[in-house]
């Protein structure tokens, strides 16, 4: 295995809640809106300390695209994906662009969220979404 190189960001910082590896910068954000079977999901115009796994076909609530599932450099946890190219256009935006799953990741204050067994939002906050 050869040497892991991690980018440290500057700022207010989003990192994989397990290992804490820096992820993205709140500046990057570029929605809040987005969802996923865990709840909330942000899209980032550029994360770091990620790879990228295989590519595929997926029915998304906004139409048909080709992603990546993104994993933590450092722990290997899935965080997101990766979106390679929106049929649709007007989802060509997304493209080049990721989403980290707000419940895989510390906010800047480090705060997380949580799921029940039940797949509903039960804790945690996130005080740059007020």
């Amino acid at each position: 295995m050869g040497r892991l190189f991690v980018v440290n960001l500057e700022g207010k910082i989003y990192s994989c809640k397990h290992c804490k590896t820096h992820l993205a910068t709140y500046e990057d954000i570029i929605s809040k809106s987005f969802h996923c079977k865990h709840g909330k999901a942000y899209l980032f115009n550029k994360v770091a300390n990620v790879s990228i796994g295989e590519t595929e076909e997926r029915l998304m609530m906004t139409g048909k695209h080709t992603v990546a599932d993104i994993f933590c450099v450092s722990c290997g946890s899935i965080v997101g994906w990766k979106y390679e190219t929106a049929h649709e256009k007007n989802q060509k935006y997304k493209e080049g662009k990721s989403v980290l799953e707000r419940f895989k990741i510390s906010g800047p204050d480090g705060s997380n969220y949580w799921v029940s067994s039940h797949g509903r939002h039960i804790g945690g906050s996130d005080a740059d979404d007020a």
